[in-house]
């Protein structure tokens, strides 16, 4: 039975062995810029793109002989090699990578990658990319004719401008790798402002890097853990804040989604979202808040910790739904006596499989909020937390806690 060979490409020749293979073969999955790997070879060439024809003809030219596939880097990271597999199967399919893009630009950069987060923008969209990349503290995209290197740094510097955050736009460095392995390889780096200023190769990898704000030695900082701030780390006015104990109960209840749409409803100071955004950078988080007081304690906690994953919606639930794309999951801390045009629209919209949690202060809430999501189809549990603080000293054992209010958690499940 016939077999398709793929072979990794990272420079500007293939090793005579793969040659002979690809000369014996009855065709070869080849893309524009690999066509001069084979000047002189006689053999039918099939375009990389559009994939889905490329993988039927290669299934026709099997029945003629073996097929080669040349591909970037190594096969299997970000690359063809999936997709083949996936069609033919690992007993047909045979691999030989070479260096892979991200290998040879950290070569070049002189950069550790065991702990770099990677992004691919090939044939993706960019949308929503600086939340992607701002919270974390280094990012390795692949980028594309259409994502390229200036246009993701001006994406970035409007982002940041919009909020202000001038201390993080300074410590942002940019490092591009243009067209590795090849005769006119180029390697700049630069601020955001000096790389959205040039045009680069669309062969390329952009590496995005920030600069840590010095700490007081030995000094716990946001970034040494993942979920758990206190409410004094949380910018909020006159008490307002969902409490520490009841944000991780409305967290858990949430069982949040790596990735998707989350909507804050009634979001106030965005607690909630603030840990779900660290807990889950790639997930996309709406906090509605119609308070001026709400927007600018809710701006200064993005700026703050770098959560751009985080798009505040100045207004009034439900009218700015229309504006949002379907949640996922949404949670519902204040409606302003609008819970029951809140919740049918939510539970509409709402994905398969989503969630709705909401938390009840009021008898009337805690009694309304299940009832509504019930009739809106949604299978509903509620909890009721009570939490007393405590500091244990010596001078204090034994002594009453602080009580505070008991705070009823609603869930529906989708």
């Amino acid at each position: 039975m016939s077999e398709v060979f793929i072979f990794g490409v990272s420079g500007e020749e293939l090793p005579k062995e793969q040659l002979r293979k690809i000369a014996s073969c009855s065709a070869v999955v080849v893309s524009s810029r690999h066509q001069a790997l084979l000047k002189g070879m006689e053999i039918h060439r099939i375009p990389v793109a559009p994939v889905e024809e490329m993988v039927f003809e290669l299934a026709v030219a099997l029945n003629e002989g073996d097929v080669a596939v040349l591909a970037s880097g190594d096969p299997l990271f970000f690359g063809i090699g999936r997709t083949l597999l996936e069609r033919f199967g690992p007993e047909l399919v045979h691999i030989t990578p070479a260096l892979s893009a991200v290998q040879l630009a950290c070569t070049r950069f002189k950069l550790p990658w065991d702990d770099l987060p990677l992004i691919s923008l090939h044939g993706r969209s960019a949308k929503d990319i600086a939340g992607k990349i701002l919270g974390k503290p280094k990012v390795m995209l692949f980028t594309d004719h259409r994502n390229s290197p200036d246009r993701i740094a001006q994406e970035l510097l409007t982002v940041l401008e919009e909020h202000k955050d001038n201390v993080r736009k300074k410590r942002i460095r940019v490092r591009v790798a243009e067209n590795l392995g090849l005769k006119d390889e180029r390697i700049c780096s630069g601020t955001l402002a000096d790389i959205a200023g040039q045009k680069f190769s669309p062969l390329n990898m952009l590496l995005i890097e920030q600069q840590q704000a010095p700490e007081a030695e030995g000094a716990e900082t946001a970034d040494d853990f993942i979920l758990g701030l206190q409410e004094d780390e949380i910018a909020h006015s006159r008490g307002l804040i969902t409490k520490d104990e009841i944000r991780a109960v409305i967290l858990h209840r949430l069982r949040l989604p790596r990735s998707g749409v989350l909507w804050d409803v009634g979001g106030g100071s965005g607690s909630v979202s603030v840990e779900a955004a660290r807990l889950c950078p790639d997930l996309t988080i709406y906090i509605i808040e119609q308070k001026e007081e709400g927007w600018e304690n809710i701006r200064a906690n993005i700026v703050r910790y770098g959560l751009y994953n985080i798009k505040l919606i100045c207004g009034q639930a439900p009218d700015v739904f229309p504006q949002l794309p379907d949640p996922d999951r949404v949670f519902i801390g204040g409606s302003k006596g609008l819970l029951v045009e809140i919740i049918p629209r939510c539970a509409k919209r709402l994905t398969p499989k989503g969630r709705m949690v909401a938390s009840a202060v009021l008898k009337k809430t805690a009694e309304q909020a299940p009832l509504l999501m019930s009739s809106n189809g949604l299978d509903v549990d509620a909890r009721t937390v009570a939490v007393t603080r405590e500091e244990i000293r010596y001078t204090n054992y034994g002594e009453p806690g602080l009580l505070l209010n008991p705070i009823t958690i609603i869930t529906g499940k989708k």
